[in-house]
């Protein structure tokens, strides 16, 4: 059978082209379950693949999507069964191998996890990676011993996919979230999440010369790296603990040792490509139950032609919240 998707080739001179085409299921790569795509999200990393930046795609043509949610059309694994309602996110789908912007897709049984029974499929890709990304962080800080009663916690880069989403993730499990977010637009829609403050990225990014500065945050989650991640570590709270999960501002950052010699802090970071089947079990349970429809606002739902305009729009910054794309829609 043939169903379309959104191919990118590599012409002669290198550059990149994507067009929405028909393809044959004969054309997917092996898998044991074959997935009818109901939605995909859009996230950075895709945008990456989109352009070609990041050298994150080796072979063309390829189809991106880091992450969908569909259900079984065919499994030869007995864990799944047709028209079982799934999510895949992370393994590098979408990367090394074809992944969600397209109407089907064949992927191994271990990628996926069933779709929690309170959540339909469209929810699942407006939290997609992002929010699986958010949860997961919120956990680590949780394990940490980060309570609701310990101080704020911030959250860098909050309007974006995973920021916005922790910041209401946090706000409904009672921790008071401080959004950071150089777009004064979306201030008031933050503090409507649950933001307990928000506050501009002067205020964490200023440096001071000195290896600490004053305790503020108890918590944190980072999905800006770079300058940002040092300069949030020298206002950490004594024991805190800063989860990073994010590198638009940059990989590297020059820090001092004193948060961690003197203060006790931690940081530690969140890989949720290849996370554990468990670990993306318990994290999916959670979030059916604290996701929200107050998050409606924050939603773009595309189609897959107009995915190439929305990777140039991503990567400038021009998107806030979470696109979503229906690989149905003509």
């Amino acid at each position: 059978m043939s169903f379309r998707a959104l191919v990118i080739r590599k012409a002669a001179n290198g550059g990149l082209t994507s067009c929405v085409e028909s393809v044959e299921d004969a054309e997917l790569p092996p898998g044991n379950v074959l997935v009818g795509i109901e939605w995909s999200g859009f996230n950075y990393k895709d945008a990456l693949c989109l352009t070609g930046r990041g050298n994150l795609v080796k072979a063309y043509p390829h189809v991106a999507g880091i992450d969908f949610a569909g259900r079984v059309l065919e499994s030869t694994d007995d864990r799944y069964r047709s028209g079982q309602a799934v999510i895949l996110t992370g393994w590098r789908v979408g990367e090394t191998r074809w992944g969600g912007f397209a109407q089907r897709a064949r992927v191994e049984a271990d990628w996926l996890v069933p779709l929690p029974r309170q959540m339909s499929t469209r929810d699942a890709m407006v939290l997609g990676t992002a929010g699986l990304t958010a949860m997961l962080a919120i956990n680590r800080l949780k394990s940490d011993g980060l309570a609701t009663a310990g101080g704020p916690v911030l959250v860098t880069g909050a309007g974006g996919g995973v920021g916005s989403l922790a910041v209401l993730l946090l706000a409904r499990l009672g921790y008071a979230a401080v959004a950071v977010s150089g777009r004064a637009a979306l201030h008031d829609r933050l503090r409507a999440l649950g933001a307990a403050d928000v506050v501009q990225r002067e205020a964490v990014i200023t440096r001071s010369g000195k290896g600490l500065d004053k305790e503020q945050w108890a918590g944190a989650i980072d999905n800006v790296g770079g300058e940002m991640l040092a300069e949030l570590l020298k206002k950490m709270k004594r024991d805190g603990a800063v989860a990073a999960v994010g590198n638009a501002g940059g990989v590297v950052f020059e820090g001092s040792v004193l948060p961690f010699i003197l203060r006790g802090v931690t940081l530690f970071g969140v890989d949720s490509v290849m996370q554990p089947y468990e670990a993306r079990v318990g994290a999916w349970d959670r979030l059916s139950t604290l996701f929200t429809a107050s998050y409606a606002s924050w939603v773009e739902e595309v189609k897959l032609a107009e995915l190439p305009a929305v990777a140039e729009r991503i990567l400038a910054g021009g998107v806030a919240g979470r696109v979503i794309v229906d690989p149905r829609a003509a």
